[in-house]
């Protein structure tokens, strides 16, 4: 087995680990019936509409 012969210090262990941070931007799709973005497979929280019915009546939670 290949061992390390000296120990990596904090700095080269963080800097070969530095491109970590990068988030990926969340995936976002237009509603089909008020055109507001939204994730997709989600239930839009402006419209309460999801795959072209309404699940959800915003007019009551309102």
């Amino acid at each position: 087995m290949a061992v390390p012969k000296r120990k990596l210090s904090k700095a080269r262990k963080n800097k070969r680990r530095s491109n970590v941070w990068k988030l990926s931007m969340p995936a976002l799709s237009k509603c089909t019936q008020c055109g507001d973005f939204k994730t997709p497979h989600r239930v839009c929280k402006n419209c309460g509409y999801y795959n072209g019915r309404q699940v959800i009546n915003m007019e009551a939670e309102a």
